[in-house]
């Protein structure tokens, strides 16, 4: 479902930059006064294949401005297209962050692990580990396929292939094992902490 989600994003996306691409290329070209040919095959008549040229004329835009109901359903309907726009844009931040995980209980039913939860778990953990000083831990995935996203930030002294190799093999996998998951795929970045330089007397 959730590739289903991205295929349809990448969709749309993909046919809204294309549309607004190519009215922009048009409004250009008309600006430019190009010749006809040049017009991406717009027909003659169209207002923006000419300079000067308006995409609604005067008549056109205050045909309806004296009847009562205009304004309303030109406002209502505008507010309508903002929040929706508003919508799929906190859809599409939310989605990147698992809320919770479905756990195998074995007993046919399975039960819910919040996200957060186990967030917090691989944090603490990961922050005991020797020459890690920080670290932040996002869920992301769908229920049954969570991934995780894990920045380290290492202690001046610290080997990052020991830290990385600690972080799979013991607060992910212990992850992995309390959430009853086959497997925990995990990307990591890794960040130097600085420290300011001591003064020797």
């Amino acid at each position: 479902m959730r590739r289903v989600r991205t295929g349809t994003n990448r969709v749309l996306l993909g046919l809204a930059g294309a549309v607004l691409l190519g009215t922009g290329a048009a409004v250009l070209m008309g600006g430019l006064g190009l010749p006809a040919k040049w017009h991406l095959g717009l027909p003659a008549g169209w207002p923006w294949t000419r300079p000067g040229g308006v995409l609604l004329s005067r008549e056109n835009r205050t045909r309806w401005t004296d009847h009562g109901w205009w304004w309303p359903v030109v406002i209502a309907v505008l507010a309508v297209l903002v929040l929706l726009l508003l919508w799929w844009l906190v859809a599409q931040l939310r989605r990147h962050r698992l809320g919770e995980i479905l756990v195998d209980s074995g007993d046919g039913e399975g039960a819910v692990l919040r996200g957060p939860a186990l967030e917090g778990v691989l944090v603490a953990e990961t922050e005991a580990l020797e020459g890690v000083e920080g670290a932040a831990a996002l869920l992301t995935g769908g229920r049954t396929e969570p991934r995780v996203r894990a920045v380290l930030s290492l202690a001046p002294h610290a080997d990052p292939g020991t830290v990385v190799l600690r972080f799979a093999h013991e607060a992910v996998a212990h992850a992995r094992g309390s959430a009853g998951l086959e497997r925990l795929p995990a990307k990591v970045r890794l960040r130097a902490v600085r420290h300011r330089a001591e003064r020797v007397s």
